[in-house]
């Protein structure tokens, strides 16, 4: 029997709509025999989706805004279970705590302040065995891309300590961009003027008025005269993160924490992207299919958070309502029937 080819549009609805299984094979049995198993898997191993496609319709969302941020952070697909998936590799992962096998993704999400809205704007897969480019490279990549190709207006960048090295927060600095964030308690810095020798970040003496209004310090290793301003910044009872910023500037512990607190939409858009989209739940084991399987998921997300936005809903509600329906019709005229109670 001669069955249709699915487009870009279908696969994606069908990532819209589906509540548990994300697969190929319950794709097919959904389509009424108008779809193979082959034919999905065929569309999906010869389209080419990148992450161009995803920004193309980000931008006609976006409210950009000159104070906006853009925030760069890695998350796994969790393939933990996956034997022959081609991108799979060992890497830690935040949310397990330790290291699983998974698919890395380096993402750039931009947040407007104002109206605390976020879109993803870019992302990059973490695979070094074939394009050879570490995650920094990936970061370095995106914000050049902003900068020179997608001329989108924002105040600073935002990133986790994994990003806080010396190239790229140097590379921030060329492009005349403000930076912000969190160093390791073992990072070694000098607010003496070098007449004391380095000491760990989580050893130095502070006054009332330098945890009000920050501390000038050099990083080891960083170029003689390069300063920034490091900030104490209480992210939880028993937790402190020691914030560095190239704003010199900036002399107000609360704007730090405010700008700090903007970094957690990117874990948002994370918890959001994995509970709506099926995004870790392809096992198809060609990279291609991968990776358009990901292209998908972040239209998805877009869609969805912009149908949210439109209806004052948020995402979950989104999704989880299309079950209302079926759950209304169901109650009315069961299709299985209830004998005893």
């Amino acid at each position: 029997m001669k069955t249709t080819r699915p487009t870009r549009l279908d696969y994606c609805q069908y990532l819209l709509v589906s509540q548990i299984n994300y697969t190929i094979t319950n794709y097919a049995d959904h389509t009424e025999n108008q779809m193979s198993h082959d034919a999905i898997n065929r569309y999906l191993r010869e389209d080419r989706l990148t992450s161009r496609l995803v920004w193309e319709h980000a931008r006609t969302q976006i409210e950009p805004s000159a104070h906006g941020y853009v925030i760069f952070d890695d998350t796994v697909l969790d393939k933990n279970f996956s034997h022959q998936i081609e991108l799979v590799r060992l890497q830690f992962s935040g949310n397990a705590h330790g290291l699983i096998k998974g698919i890395g993704l380096v993402n750039c999400v931009y947040v407007n302040p104002e109206t605390g809205k976020y879109w993803v704007i870019d992302y990059r897969i973490y695979d070094p065995d074939r394009d050879g480019k570490s995650k920094l490279d990936h970061v370095q990549d995106m914000l050049t891309q902003i900068v020179q190709h997608k001329q989108l207006p924002f105040h600073a960048v935002l990133m986790d300590t994994w990003y806080a090295t010396k190239d790229l927060m140097l590379f921030i600095d060329s492009l005349h961009k403000i930076y912000y964030c969190p160093l390791k308690d073992n990072r070694q810095v000098d607010d003496s003027g070098g007449e004391e020798p380095y000491r760990r970040v989580d050893e130095l003496a502070w006054t009332n008025h330098e945890w009000a209004h920050g501390k000038v310090v050099k990083i080891k290793g960083f170029p003689k005269d390069y300063k920034v301003k490091l900030f104490r910044v209480a992210v939880a009872t028993h937790r402190t993160d020691w914030v560095v910023t190239n704003d010199l500037a900036q002399d107000s512990d609360t704007a730090v924490q405010e700008v700090c607190g903007m970094r957690w939409k990117i874990e948002q858009f994370h918890r959001e992207l994995k509970q709506t989209t099926g995004i870790e739940k392809n096992q198809c084991r060609k990279a291609r299919i991968q990776r358009n399987h990901i292209a998908c998921a972040m239209l998805v997300w877009l869609r969805l958070t912009d149908l949210a936005r439109q209806t004052q809903q948020t995402v979950y509600r989104i999704k989880h309502g299309l079950l209302d329906n079926y759950l209304c019709q169901q109650l009315k005229n069961p299709s299985v029937k209830m004998r005893f109670a």
